[in-house]
């Protein structure tokens, strides 16, 4: 029984010992952190707990971290811990320096009193006698040479270490002082680096530098947040930036990286294997965004974490592949995001408390940044440098290429220039025999042009001969009875004449009367007026026909007069009425005209050729019923138009694609030379008209001529 007694008081006493906490003494120039072995701890899962309920709690007890952590399952931790003052000043500073701690409160009991003294704060103080600081602190009120136990309560949504330091009161302001030179010197080096890299996208317009300098703001603003500054310059409100603005910035910090890396590692010329992987990569830095919208910051964090650690290993191995497949500005890149990495699995560690928070610990964040920074900027450096390197050696080989192209081009113009002298010997002769070829073909074409003329200019004489040899037949035929009967009048005036001597001879007047009643004088008067209006016809007639062949005097006219085309169609129809077969009718079908400039004897050549050629079309048929030939004029606002149309066999489609051609001709051998038509749209073209055809088996074909009005 007495050895179990001791066992026990050995026991308690061991336990009194185990869980035994140090005072923790404040001495000037102090700057220290809260460690295990200064307070006991109480966890508030609810955050329910009151000052009383925790003042009388059982339940502190040891913590295994070095210092204060929260997690996930907890939210509130109590600290309790005895704090003696060994300095001048009647106060000491109590600080956190993390910015995702939500609430920070310090309690401690009056003297001789059960209440307690509750000092809170949400943000730094702004106080224009007061240097403006990024801590969150609580001025603990504490006589010198007194000691004092103080209950410290602190919520954070964030699974985190909380380094709370103690100060004395000059140590904190000096402290604070420094924390601000610091940070106003990484923000220094943030707004330098992004105006020069912004200077840079504007010189050398890459698109990777507009996506690294969003990568330095977002950066930049991300680490300003999470030491504290973001109630200095965006919000008093510390749920607003911890549970908005600090994992957005982080949402977006992981999108420019991604932009950057993307545009930077030239992702999009690496398959598309490697771009859906960077498509999955936004969607899963997309999901915290989601979180924070349905207001879930606790998930929101947790994917932030998972987003960068994925994203972190995914850069670094993307990197590494692509230097090793021979892109080397990849180098840089990777080095400096290996840098931050590290910088990362530090800051994680840290607030895990596998590593003691200490001052480089809590900075290495910013350490791991600023050299990421300088490795990023030398990796676009070397990137430009990588680029020209490669312009240089590209122009370096087609110098090269281009050199020994020259001393091959030499050589070959060497034997070029024997081979091109012998060709153009070859040439000039060859050039001499078709120049010979040509001339001779000119003067075939020529000579058969000059064919074609003759042939519709025999047929215009054959044609005029016809018809002026009517009417000169019916003068002649008139000339012999008209001289008989001037004969016989002739005699009767003789024999008056006579009479008139003897007027007193009445046998010469009884022959006279004789005479006269024998001739019968008034039959002989009505005869001369019809021979004589037979002939006045005749010759009518031929002043009719010479008028119409001035119209075709001059079919090489080269120049313009003004001219009446009704009245070249009418002419060209006395020309062709004797070639035209009596089972055809022609009708002309003439509306109003006015005078237009043009080429007369062309225009008759034109109208003689289509007239033509659709009586030879017509009279081609074996059967002929019903034949006609119409031309139709019309006047338009800008232009005449001449129609011919006929009741011939039609033209063929095979045809009609090569009728204008020169020497193209469906006649047989002799018959003719193939001009015709190309003359005629020769013709048309000159004048700047235009001429189209419309052939159909059953309807016969038509010739529709277009002539503008104001031809110069």
């Amino acid at each position: 029984m007495s050895r179990f007694i001791v066992l026990l008081l050995l026991l308690i006493q061991f336990t009194t010992t185990a869980f035994a906490i140090d005072t923790l003494k404040v001495n000037e120039g102090d700057a220290k952190f809260i460690a295990n072995n200064y307070y006991t701890l109480l966890n508030d899962p609810e955050g329910t707990y009151n000052i009383q309920d925790v003042a009388n709690s059982k339940k502190f007890h040891h913590s295994d971290q070095p210092i204060p952590f929260v997690d996930y399952s907890t939210k509130v931790i109590w600290l309790k811990l005895a704090l003696k003052n060994n300095t001048t000043q009647p106060f000491i500073p109590f600080s956190i320096t993390s910015s995702v701690i939500d609430d920070f409160d310090l309690y401690f009991r009056y003297p001789n009193s059960n209440k307690f003294v509750h000092l809170r704060t949400d943000a730094p103080h702004y106080n224009l006698n007061q240097l403006e600081q990024n801590l969150i602190h609580i001025n603990c009120i504490i006589y010198p040479d007194s000691t004092r136990t103080i209950f410290l309560r602190v919520k954070s949504n964030l699974n985190t270490v909380i380094p709370i330091q103690v100060y004395s009161a000059n140590e904190f302001l000096q402290s604070v002082s420094m924390q601000n030179i610091a940070m106003g010197g990484f923000i220094g080096i943030i707004i330098i680096m992004a105006i020069y890299n912004l200077l840079l996208l504007i010189i050398v317009k890459d698109i990777s530098y507009l996506y690294y300098v969003s990568y330095i703001i977002f950066l930049g603003l991300n680490q300003i947040l999470l030491k504290g500054y973001g109630t200095n310059f965006i919000s008093g409100n510390k749920s607003v930036i911890n549970d908005i603005v600090i994992p957005l910035t982080r949402i977006f910090f992981g999108y420019s990286i991604l932009m950057f890396v993307y545009e930077f590692l030239h992702i999009r010329r690496n398959g598309k294997a490697l771009n859906l992987f960077f498509l999955l990569l936004f969607l899963l830095y997309t999901s915290p965004l989601l979180a924070i919208v349905i207001g879930n910051t606790h998930l929101a964090y947790n994917l932030i974490s998972i987003s960068a650690l994925t994203i972190s290993v995914s850069l670094i191995i993307i990197g590494t592949t692509l230097y090793l497949e021979g892109f080397k500005p990849a180098k840089f890149f990777m080095f400096g995001w290996t840098f931050f990495f590290l910088s990362i699995i530090s800051s994680v560690a840290r607030n895990q408390g596998l590593i003691q928070y200490n001052t480089f610990t809590g900075n290495i964040i910013l350490y791991g940044s600023a050299l990421e920074l300088i490795l990023f900027s030398v990796a676009l450096a070397d990137k430009i440098n990588f680029y020209r390197r490669q312009k240089n050696e590209s122009q370096m080989a087609s110098l090269a290429i281009a050199l020994e192209n020259e001393r091959l081009i030499t050589e070959q113009n060497l034997i070029l220039e024997n081979m091109v002298n012998a060709r153009t010997r070859e040439l000039i002769a060859s050039n001499l025999n078709l120049s010979k070829s040509i001339e001779n073909q000119q003067a075939a074409q020529r000579q058969l042009v000059d064919t074609e003329k003759m042939a519709s200019l025999g047929q215009l004489t054959a044609g005029i001969a016809h018809e002026i040899n009517n009417p000169i037949n019916f003068v002649s035929s008139n000339v012999n009875p008209l001289r008989l009967d001037f004969i016989e009048v002739f005699n009767l005036i003789d024999k008056y004449i006579a009479l008139e001597n003897e007027p007193h001879n009445e046998e010469l007047r009884k022959l006279v009367i004789n005479y006269r009643n024998q001739i019968d004088i008034k039959y002989i008067q009505q005869e001369i007026l019809t021979l004589l209006e037979g002939i006045e016809e005749g010759a009518n007639r031929t002043t009719e026909i010479v008028d119409s062949l001035r119209t075709f005097s001059r079919t090489d006219e080269q120049s313009l007069r003004m001219a009446d085309i009704n009245k070249a169609v009418l002419n060209t129809l006395v020309i062709l009425r004797s070639t035209t077969p009596a089972y055809i009718a022609i009708t002309p079908v003439l509306n109003k005209l006015p005078l237009i400039n043009c080429y007369p004897g062309k225009i008759g050549q034109v109208l003689i050729n289509l007239i033509t050629n659709a009586i030879q079309a017509i009279k081609s048929k074996s059967i002929h019923y019903h034949e006609s030939i119409s031309i139709t004029t019309n006047d338009h606002v800008d232009y005449i138009s001449v129609e011919v149309s006929d009741t011939g066999p039609g033209i063929p489609d095979g045809v009609k694609q090569r009728m204008y051609e020169p020497f193209f001709t469906t006649k047989d051998v002799g018959e003719g030379t193939g001009l015709g038509l190309s003359i005629v749209f020769g013709i048309i073209e000159k004048h700047k008209g235009t001429i189209d055809v419309l052939s159909d088996a059953e309807s016969g074909t038509s010739f529709l001529i277009k002539l503008p009005k104001n031809l110069v």
